[in-house]
């Protein structure tokens, strides 16, 4: 009984750390980039990227779930959990082709963080602003208080994502952008063109921390980049680390400084780790744990 009672208490004072540690946290902005090799990071002239690495915790050594392919990874991504329980499976998913193994009993699919944030506080403005059509199929619109498709047209869901954060200031945005992974299929990963990209992603990223700056919730503001696959030759999907290696760095209150994380990443872990910061119990059928060596101590 009072080993129980000190297994009990020991889980309590994390929580409560945890919590009490991101008081200040009350927007997270999660900037996700198709095709983005972790591979290409080092290389890159991304200044905005990795200004956000030096004020930051990170890691190039996150990894995908196989395939490597986008709807499985940005599901796995929002979903906190593995192929095998949401169900999306391939590139292109619209549908789990494996049955989900629950759903939430409202939106009718796997909880993601969405649905986690509408549950726990109901009041919250949400947003989720994308690129790539395939995001419509995964996300939980009606539980989303902004849901702004773009068409595949970058500089549109550039502007739409400054737009809501400087209107709004959403408790969590999601940006999805089809770049590098339109490049990296049409010219190459590893190219010029993949790397000339870079620095117009690069770019983009910045206007949505400068966004970040003039709403005038910066200190209170955690931005992440990452990624949901990278690639080798003209394509993804396999199981080389060029492809299953993807960059995870996030800046903000409460998060380390500079700091190259030593931690095994996998890209689920990400909606456990954002469901931790903002104080919100996970769902059972999560798989993901919390990245807390990126927490201040």
């Amino acid at each position: 009984m009072r080993k129980i009672s000190i297994q009990l208490l020991l889980i309590l004072i994390c929580t409560f750390g945890a919590t009490a540690q991101f008081k200040k946290v009350k927007h997270i902005v999660v900037i996700g980039c198709d095709g983005l090799g972790a591979y290409a990071i080092p290389n890159a002239e991304m200044p905005n990227v990795k200004q956000l690495m030096a004020t930051g915790a990170w890691s190039l050594k996150a990894r995908t779930v196989l395939p490597s392919s986008s709807a499985v990874n940005w599901a796995s991504m929002l979903m906190g959990s593995s192929p095998t329980m949401h169900g999306y499976t391939e590139w292109g998913s619209q549908e789990p082709e494996i049955p989900s193994i629950v759903k939430h009993e409202k939106y009718n699919k796997f909880p993601s963080i969405f649905s986690v944030i509408r549950d726990q506080k109901p009041k919250a403005v949400t947003a989720a602003v994308y690129s790539w059509p395939g995001i419509g199929y995964l996300i939980e619109k009606d539980a989303i208080t902004h849901v702004l498709p773009a068409d595949d047209n970058e500089d549109v869901c550039t502007e739409k994502a400054v737009n809501v954060i400087l209107q709004d200031k959403p408790l969590f945005t999601f940006v999805h952008f089809s770049e590098p992974d339109y490049t990296g299929h049409g010219k190459g990963h590893r190219t010029e063109a993949y790397y000339d990209m870079l620095k117009k992603v690069d770019a983009r990223i910045g206007k949505i921390i400068d966004a970040v700056k003039k709403a005038g919730i910066a200190d209170e503001t955690i931005i992440m980049v990452t990624a949901d696959h990278g690639g080798i030759d003209k394509g993804h999907g396999g199981k080389s680390l060029d492809e299953v290696q993807v960059p995870w760095i996030m800046s903000g209150p409460g998060i380390k400084k500079n700091t190259e994380l030593k931690s095994t990443i996998i890209t689920y872990d990400t909606a456990a780790t954002l469901a931790t910061i903002l104080g919100l119990e996970q769902p059972q059928p999560w798989r993901g744990k919390a990245v807390t060596e990126a927490f201040v101590k």
